[in-house]
C-alpha cells in the first residue's frame, strides 16, 4: 500500500470525522423534522450513520487507517501500531473534524453555527453502554484485521448500525464523535457536563478490547491477565 505523509493522514483524519458527524447531526435534524416518532427518527439517524462509515473508511482507510476516533487511535497506540506523537495529533484532528462536521450541519439546516446542547445522556447504564459499545466497535476493527481486511468497512458500518439499537447509549463509542455532538442542541445532542463519563467510558472499552481480543485473536501461551495488563500499560512509539 502507498505510503501517505502525515499531513495527509492527518487531513484524512479530520475530514473523515467532519464528515462522519455531519452526518451524525445532520441526519439526526432531519429524522427529527420529519416525523415526531422517536424510533422511527432513531431508525433515520442509524441508517445514514452506518452506510456512511462504509464510504468513508472505504475511500479514506488507505490514506490514514480511517480511525476517525480517538478510542481507535488509543487502542492502535497500545498496539505500537501509531506513534504516540502521531496518535495525539490524529486526535487533535479528529476533534477538530467533529466540531466543523457539526458547524456544517448547522449551517445546512439554518441553524446557528455551534450550540449547547442540553440532552441529558448520564448514569452508570450510560457509561456501561458506552463501554460495551467501544468493546465491540474495537473488537470488530482488530478481528477484521487479524482475518479479512477488506470487510473492515461493511463491519464497522453493520456493527454501529446494530449499536445504536442495542446500547442504552445509542452508541456514541467515540470521544471525538460526542464532542461534536456537544454543541448541537437537536436529536444526537449530548451535555457538555456528560462528556467526561462518556469518554472515560470509551477508552475503557477500548482498552478492554485490546487486551480481551489481542488475547483472543492469536493463538500463544501468553495468558488473559498479562494481555490486559499490557493493554493498560504505556504505549511505545513506533
Amino acid at each position: 500500500m502507498e505510503a501517505f505523509d502525515p499531513i495527509r493522514r492527518l487531513v484524512a483524519e479530520a475530514l473523515g470525522t467532519a464528515l462522519l458527524v455531519a452526518t451524525v447531526v445532520g441526519s439526526g435534524i432531519m429524522a427529527d423534522r420529519l416525523t415526531g416518532d422517536d424510533a422511527v427518527a432513531l431508525l433515520g439517524n442509524t441508517i445514514p450513520t452506518g452506510a456512511v462509515l462504509v464510504v468513508l473508511i472505504t475511500v479514506l482507510g488507505p490514506v490514514s487507517g480511517a480511525h476517525f476516533n480517538p478510542a481507535v487511535t488509543i487502542a492502535f497506540a497500545l498496539r505500537r501500531s501509531i506513534a504516540r506523537g502521531m496518535a495525539a495529533a490524529y486526535a487533535i484532528a479528529q476533534i477538530a473534524g467533529a466540531l466543523a462536521g457539526t458547524a456544517a450541519a448547522h449551517l445546512m439546516f439554518d441553524l446557528p453555527v455551534l450550540q449547547i446542547a442540553q440532552t441529558v445522556r448520564t448514569g452508570p447504564a450510560q457509561w456501561w453502554s458506552e463501554i460495551v459499545a467501544t468493546f465491540g466497535l474495537v473488537g470488530v476493527i482488530l478481528g477484521g484485521l487479524r482475518f479479512n481486511a477488506a470487510a473492515i468497512p461493511t463491519l464497522v458500518g453493520l456493527y454501529i448500525t446494530a449499536a445504536y439499537w442495542f446500547t442504552a447509549s445509542t452508541s456514541f463509542a467515540n470521544p471525538a464523535v460526542a464532542i461534536g455532538r456537544a454543541f448541537t442542541d437537536t436529536f444526537s445532542g449530548i451535555r457538555p457536563v456528560d462528556l467526561p463519563g462518556f469518554a472515560v467510558a470509551e477508552v475503557a472499552g477500548a482498552i478492554l478490547a485490546v487486551g480481551v481480543f489481542g488475547w483472543l485473536l492469536h493463538p500463544s501461551h501468553k495468558p488473559l491477565r498479562r494481555a490486559l495488563a499490557e493493554a493498560a500499560g504505556p504505549a511505545q512509539g513506533t
